[in-house]
């Protein structure tokens, strides 16, 4: 991600769905088996999201690091650049229960101008990261009534901003907060990551 663009919200696209359900299955055929899942997550993958119009795809791997050295031919033949970012944010509330190797990831990103804009993360299968990625969008295309006051937060927030990089920083406790709640919608319902 560039992290010194400025944040731009847009209105949903429906071309979104079709969009990312593509460009997860170019990417599949890319990367070949040691891609185990390859999910459109993010804002762009909620019906009725406003969003930044980049796509967010997460690919699941069993080892990061022999996956980084087999993807990076590839990606880099689809426009990627690989990022220097291996760890995600580790939630408010789990920073002392969960080892911080667990949100352990690698990042590429794609901003060309022949294709769309992509933030491409790769997590281990089963990690906390991977599945929390998952739940947040299944908690929200489940939840269609938090969709606009989601959205709306987007909004303010990136109008508030200067850059992309203060925009995830201080978004991560709004996603920890829906993450609390959505937890408690999986419990619930028995929700399972790739069911």
């Amino acid at each position: 991600m560039a992290l010194d663009e400025k944040p731009v919200v847009v209105p949903h696209d429906p071309a979104w769905e079709a969009g990312g359900r593509d460009l997860c299955a170019r990417l599949a055929a890319a990367l070949g088996p040691s891609a185990l899942h390859v999910d459109h997550i993010g804002s762009t993958s909620v019906p009725g999201m406003d969003a930044k119009d980049i796509y967010d795809v997460q690919v699941s791997v069993a080892d990061l690091d022999a996956a980084a050295d087999a993807f990076e031919a590839p990606l880099a033949a689809l426009g990627f650049v690989r990022s220097p970012y291996l760890r995600d944010h580790v939630p408010a509330g789990r920073e002392d229960r969960e080892d911080p190797a667990d949100w352990a990831k690698r990042y590429w990103s794609r901003r060309t101008a022949d294709a769309p804009r992509v933030n491409l993360h790769v997590r281990r299968a089963g990690s906390p990261n991977e599945r929390l990625a998952l739940l947040f969008r299944d908690w929200l295309r489940a939840t269609p009534e938090a969709v606009p006051a989601y959205a709306r937060f987007k909004y303010v927030f990136a109008g508030a901003v200067a850059d992309t990089g203060t925009y995830a920083d201080v978004k991560d406790p709004v996603v920890d907060l829906v993450g609390v709640v959505a937890e408690q919608w999986a419990e619930r319902t028995g929700w399972h990551p790739h069911p």
